[in-house]
């Protein structure tokens, strides 16, 4: 039998949220493997600063940065749209999230819960179901949406984050089951990265916050970046409806 690959030339991708961080790596690892990129990100200039850096990274590579908030409809149609000028939309992978309140959900102010919510949930369907319409359906292609462990296990600190990436995670689950064969989808559930994102969670330092996973060190974002590349790939084509964690092992030791 064959090795099936994870080169991704002539495959046209979109990421969301890729300014920064994981989103960025991810952009970066799909262009490397030969996709057609395009960024989004709700800030003009460091999403175009981010856009000049990946193709500087690689020489010849089609990227495209359309900025907006994930939110509105409008921009999830004009983002989906410029993956479909360079040649079809094959891959999208959900990667933006927010995390506007944390501690007790008792002391939770709803306003920021609903955003969490219509950010990391709502607004992934939206660019899915943006997807399908515009060539998914009949093409095929690959979806991975960013979760969390957080999702997988309470974590107190960050609850109504975990709880959103809980349903992300169910949502993938049903997608598979709808959308496929044609379509896969599939969830990564990182545990903590090295990015701006998670600096709440650093604040009592990397080292300390290393020592409680089995790995002794916290993520990088090109840990995540790979594995979203090899999902997104023929050498993963019978892998739908799976989260898959890349957490140093974290939830192997029972806890959050």
């Amino acid at each position: 039998m064959t090795a099936l690959s994870t080169d991704l030339t002539g495959r046209s991708a979109l990421v969301t949220g890729a300014s920064r961080g994981i989103g960025y790596a991810i952009a970066l690892e799909l262009a490397r493997r030969g996709a057609a990129v395009v960024m989004t990100g709700r800030k003009p200039e460091p999403l175009e600063e981010a856009a000049a850096s990946l193709r500087a990274t690689v020489p010849g590579a089609t990227v495209t940065a359309v900025a907006g908030n994930t939110g509105d409809a409008e921009h999830r149609a004009a983002a989906v749209a410029a993956a479909v000028a360079n040649g079809g939309i094959d891959i999208l992978i959900n990667n933006t999230g927010i995390n506007p309140t944390a501690g007790p959900l008792m002391d939770a102010d709803l306003g920021a819960v609903r955003k969490t919510f219509d950010t990391n949930v709502v607004a992934a369907l939206g660019y899915i179901q943006e997807a399908y319409r515009a060539g998914m359906k009949d093409s095929g292609g690959a979806v991975v949406n960013i979760a969390s462990i957080a999702g997988l296990r309470p974590t107190g600190l960050i609850a109504a984050y975990g709880a959103s990436k809980a349903a992300l995670i169910h949502l993938t689950e049903e997608l598979a089951w709808q959308l496929g064969p044609a379509i896969r989808v599939n969830a990564v559930a990182p545990g903590l990265v090295k990015t701006k994102f998670a600096d709440v969670l650093l604040a009592a330092g990397e080292d300390a916050a290393a020592q409680t996973y089995p790995m002794k060190r916290v993520g990088a974002p090109e840990d995540i970046a790979e594995t979203v590349a090899f999902l997104v790939s023929d050498a993963a084509s019978w892998i739908t409806g799976e989260t898959i964690r890349v957490d140093g092992g974290k939830l192997a030791t029972g806890g959050m």
